[in-house]
């Protein structure tokens, strides 16, 4: 597949196109084996998949991966596998869930709850609006849980989202995620500006919004007893992340983000990334080191004048990639979205 994504001379709305054929073309090597996709009779060429398809086929790979659990405390239990890492308060209080994997994953994730006691659903806690956060939003809600959000997740979901370059078919035509706006019994009942305190089981939520960094409505949770930090998708642990330029993300951002969360921690504490495994301090200094640095070197070359395609042939982050670049963001990928978020 050849997609075509920064020219030298690229205009901003020209580059957020460009942002979702990076992301797509990531996101089709792992959803669409090359044997699924149809081929042309002339040879090989696939056709594009539709944005339905894409979607749908997305989720199933996430749900594709086991819930696995893992205890942060005596009442706080990590569940990981089908969009990311859950974590679960639990007590006589209730069960308070921070996030909520994909859609397809709810049947699972209902019995990996039930697995932890009869406490009846709380609270949902939302750390930002995409949907491997979201998607399970109403049936908690259902169950008598009340989603809580940071005022920017409520108004991202309430609205219609595209990514609109992720896929060119041979003939042409473009494909891309759509994403409707999310129906009423899915969006946050319960939203705040900057921070937000629950105190149940014994433990001290404190909620705090970040300055836009993964999108512009991310928030942590610290369960200050227990000694975790959930940091959403602020945190990838071990990989390169995506950045979403289209609601508001920033390189800049994720690194005031990450160095916030290394002000509060210390060397016991557990932190929870939005995708890869569990995480501590070093874990989350090594990744900050790693946005500093690819954020330096490819300012450097934006600085010299060359275009996000130029800076990919540079090869800047050679020495990074045997470490970072094994996730769903490639180098080349990444050096592009750094090059977008600066």
């Amino acid at each position: 597949m050849k997609f075509n994504f920064l020219q030298k001379q690229t205009s901003r709305r020209e580059m957020l196109r460009g942002s979702a054929t990076l992301v797509g073309s990531a996101l089709l090597a792992h959803l669409f084996p090359a044997t699924l996709l149809p081929a042309s009779a002339a040879g090989y060429a696939p056709q594009a998949p539709s944005p339905a398809d894409l979607l749908a086929n997305m989720r199933a790979k996430f749900n594709a991966a086991p819930i696995q659990t893992q205890k942060l405390a005596d009442n706080i239990t990590m569940l990981s596998g089908p969009g990311g890492s859950v974590v679960v308060l639990n007590g006589p209080d209730g069960k308070f869930l921070v996030d909520t994997f994909v859609a397809p994953a709810w049947p699972k994730l209902k019995l990996a709850l039930e697995g932890l006691g009869n406490a009846p659903l709380k609270y949902v806690i939302d750390t930002h609006w995409h949907f491997d956060h979201t998607d399970n939003n109403a049936p908690l809600h259902g169950a008598g849980a009340t989603v809580l959000a940071h005022e920017n997740t409520k108004k991202r979901m309430s609205e219609p989202h595209d990514l609109p370059v992720l896929y060119r078919g041979p003939d042409g035509a473009l494909a891309g995620l759509h994403f409707n706006p999310s129906p009423a019994d899915a969006l946050p009942q319960q939203t705040f500006a900057a921070s937000y305190t629950l105190r149940a089981n014994g433990e001290t939520l404190a909620l705090q919004h970040f300055a836009p960094a993964h999108t512009d409505s991310d928030l942590y949770v610290h369960f200050q007893k227990a000694n975790v930090i959930s940091m959403g998708d602020t945190f990838f642990n071990g990989m390169y992340p995506y950045i979403d330029p289209g609601t508001g993300g920033t390189i800049t951002g994720m690194i005031a983000a990450a160095n916030e969360i290394l002000s509060l921690a210390d060397n016991e504490t557990k932190i929870v990334a939005g995708h890869g495994p569990l995480g501590n301090k070093a874990d989350l200094a090594k990744s900050r080191n790693m946005l500093i640095t690819s954020r330096d070197r490819v300012q450097r070359l934006k600085s010299a004048g060359k275009s996000a395609q130029e800076a990919v042939t540079e090869k800047p982050f050679a020495d990074l990639d045997p470490v970072w670049g094994k996730g769903i963001i490639n180098s080349d990928q990444w050096i592009q979205i750094v090059y977008l978020t600066l």
